[in-house]
């Protein structure tokens, strides 16, 4: 492609989660033309073309969370200077948990073209395959990797409405599903999806207890995303089962207070009660 200042542009392109022939046409043109490629990794970049037959002929450079904020100038250069330069990450969309989301409000707060190619996400391919209700969602990321902060975030979901989707690694998902049991209760319905659409695609469904003694049995290997049923509209638990939860932030460092509001707020239980509770409990 030329360099002209009216057609610089950023594209984000979704690749593969593991099955080449998912690739959309319009990746394999992108791959081919564009003048800069910014990949999470450049070797699996080239091993990506060389499945889809495509002949990357534009510059190649890494793009991976340490590297990001350094790019970001130069990335940003070329677009100015009218060349097309395109994102893309090892599989999935680029910018949800994995690099991207700094260089696209980087370009639109300067005016500068961003686009987007979509294709594949293991987000949206796990909640559909959960058979759980999905009409309404959130996403999460990673899952916490301390067991503290793992905890009360599981709080915060427990009266989380929507389905809930995240990621894990495959050697901490039998301590977060055993605190997801803990803190959701071991009926909460759930799926494990392991590596989507590769070889060895595996989805296990059911409630959460049945899959923590699953991953307990171990090892899981594989790329994991884990999908929480929303929490039924229900009555607020009785405040002395949330103390425990209260405890834990605390010994945390948290004060007290701040401690009970967050999960009160969580538990939709009034905030004076819950601290009584927890007052009780330590008399």
């Amino acid at each position: 492609m030329s360099a002209d200042p009216v057609s610089g542009r950023l594209v984000l392109a979704a690749t593969p989660l593991g099955d080449a022939g998912d690739a959309s046409a319009r990746l394999l043109t992108a791959l081919a033309t564009a003048d800069v490629v910014a990949a999470e990794d450049t070797r699996r970049l080239r091993s990506l073309a060389a499945a889809l037959g495509v002949t990357v002929s534009g510059r190649v450079l890494s793009h991976y969370d340490a590297v990001e904020a350094a790019r970001l100038p130069g990335l940003l250069d070329d677009v100015r200077a009218g060349r097309t330069v395109l994102v893309v990450t090892d599989a999935g969309m680029p910018a949800v948990s994995d690099p991207g989301y700094r260089l696209v409000a980087a370009a639109a707060a300067e005016g500068l073209p961003v686009t987007c190619l979509p294709g594949p996400s293991a987000v949206t391919t796990a909640l559909v395959l959960s058979g759980l209700p999905c009409e309404r969602f959130c996403f999460e990321g990673f899952a916490p990797r301390r067991a503290g902060e793992r905890r009360r975030w599981l709080t915060t979901l427990l009266t989380e409405p929507r389905a809930i989707v995240f990621f894990e690694s495959p050697h901490r998902l039998a301590e977060t599903l055993a605190d997801a049991v803990d803190v959701l209760g071991p009926e909460r319905g759930a799926a494990v999806c392991r590596e989507l659409t590769k070889t060895y695609e595996e989805v296990l469904r059911g409630p959460l207890s049945e899959l923590a003694e699953w991953a307990a049995e171990g090892p899981v290997r594989g790329e994991i995303t884990v999908v929480l049923a929303g929490a039924a509209p229900s009555a607020a638990p009785p405040v002395e089962s949330l103390v425990g939860a209260v405890e834990e932030r605390v010994a945390d460092g948290e004060r007290l207070k701040d401690a009970v509001a967050v999960v009160a707020q969580a538990a939709g239980v009034p905030k004076r009660d819950l601290y009584e509770a927890a007052l009780a409990a330590r008399s």
